[in-house]
């Protein structure tokens, strides 16, 4: 089995961990159809300057296959709506795993270190956004004991949800 390394990401990382977060994305590309470019440029202008979030990747025989953003509670997001939204609790975005490394539980590891460092900053709770597009990895955060919060829904355009989950963080590990 190959080895699994869960780390903080490095500035040398940053082409990286682009591509393997747009390979990763490419998938919902015919779906979304005429808000993939939107939603493309958002994800590249998020990687573009991540602070405060720590970037965490998961490497493979020092290949990044993997990689996720975790902000802390209390970052303001502007909504495609123009509206502000707080985080009440640190929030996971941006899980990508290239489609080379899926099956392996990268996307598993990925997210057992957000949970694990939430808990570390004494988080009651860790919170994500999703789409039933993704039902691969709405599947595994549904696993992992995340529970619709329909409270934490926004809406980026008409007819689509983006839905909030949330994991209890203060209930044994």
């Amino acid at each position: 089995m190959r080895e699994l390394i869960i780390r903080d990401a490095r500035p040398g990382d940053r082409d990286a961990i682009v591509n393997v977060t747009l390979t990763a994305y490419e998938q919902y590309a015919a779906v979304m159809k005429t808000h993939w470019d939107g939603y493309r440029q958002n994800i590249v202008s998020t990687l573009d300057d991540v602070t405060p979030a720590a970037q965490v990747v998961a490497e493979m025989d020092g290949v990044i296959v993997g990689t996720v953003l975790l902000y802390p509670a209390g970052m303001v997001f502007t909504a495609p709506n123009g509206s502000s939204i707080t985080t009440a609790a640190p929030e996971v975005r941006l899980l990508a795993v290239a489609p080379v490394a899926r099956g392996h539980g990268v996307g598993g590891a990925l997210m057992r270190e957000c949970i694990r460092r939430a808990r570390q900053s004494g988080a009651a709770a860790l919170t994500l956004h999703t789409t039933e597009m993704m039902a691969v990895a709405l599947r595994m955060y549904e696993r992992m004991g995340f529970i619709r919060v329909p409270e934490l829904d926004f809406h980026p355009a008409k007819n689509i949800t983006i839905k909030g989950y949330r994991l209890d963080l203060t209930e044994a590990a």
